[in-house]
């Protein structure tokens, strides 16, 4: 069964999408902090994208999220912060000292779900495979997407490559549970769509510019980083207690 962006429009939004799974996921710590976001943002009717840890700023924790209609603003990301920091700060599935980052998904987003693919159905992207692919054993592909095929994990992406030698096949399908990631290719008719959606629901471009760029907590006048209780950033980790744990 082919898909295409009209069927996960934005006026068709609602309790399916909001739960509808995630396809591409994380693993190891980040894979954790996936498990306790995802119900807290559940309850504000938002849905995890993707999170992700990097070593910015010290230790970063962030975590992508948005509305199942694709919308995603600065009110959201202060809410989702003061709802998800009291929960990462009773489990604590980061052992060191963090700061965490709330923000949309942006423009050359992940793409994580069946739906997501659907939306991005003729724009370009970027994906990499966790299993090689065909007689080479091709792993990273860039191109076209033309559709989607099946349903869950035994979904296929229909890819129009751009980056085939002259011996290799232009169109391929690509198997979504083999998909270590995937992500949009930022190119002007994306930008272009982006500007018309953002008009089209009342939000200019640049609240979802902000809500990339910045952390949550940083929007209020003075900047103040959102973070977990007892922790600041750059604050070396007190020192630890009878689980070899920070002390808070």
């Amino acid at each position: 069964m082919q898909q295409d962006k009209s069927d996960t429009s934005p006026a068709d939004a609602g309790p399916d999408l909001l739960d509808e799974p995630r396809l591409i996921v994380e693993t190891g710590v980040a894979a954790r902090v996936a498990t306790l976001a995802a119900p807290v943002l559940r309850d504000l009717d938002l849905r995890l994208v993707r999170v992700k840890i990097s070593s910015t700023d010290g230790t970063t924790v962030q975590i992508m999220a948005e509305h199942p209609d694709g919308s995603m603003n600065v009110a959201d990301c202060e809410a989702a912060s003061m709802a998800l920091s009291p929960v990462l700060d009773l489990e604590d599935p980061v052992t060191q000292a963090y700061r965490l980052e709330m923000s949309s998904p942006g423009i050359d987003r992940p793409l994580v779900r069946l739906s997501d693919f659907s939306r991005a159905v003729g724009h370009e992207a970027r994906v990499e495979m966790s299993l090689g692919q065909g007689e080479d054993g091709r792993k990273r592909f860039r191109g076209w997407i033309e559709g989607v095929e099946g349903e869950g994990r035994d979904a296929r992406v229909l890819l129009r490559r751009i980056d085939a030698r002259a011996d290799e096949p232009s169109d391929v399908k690509l198997p979504v549970a083999d998909m270590a990631e995937a992500r949009m290719v930022l190119t002007e008719a994306l930008i272009r769509e982006s500007l018309r959606a953002g008009k089209a629901a009342l939000e200019g471009p640049q609240d979802e510019e902000e809500i990339v760029q910045r952390g949550p907590g940083r929007f209020a006048p003075k900047p103040k980083p959102i973070k977990p209780t007892g922790r600041k950033p750059g604050q070396k980790a007190p020192a630890a207690g009878p689980r070899g744990r920070p002390k808070t």
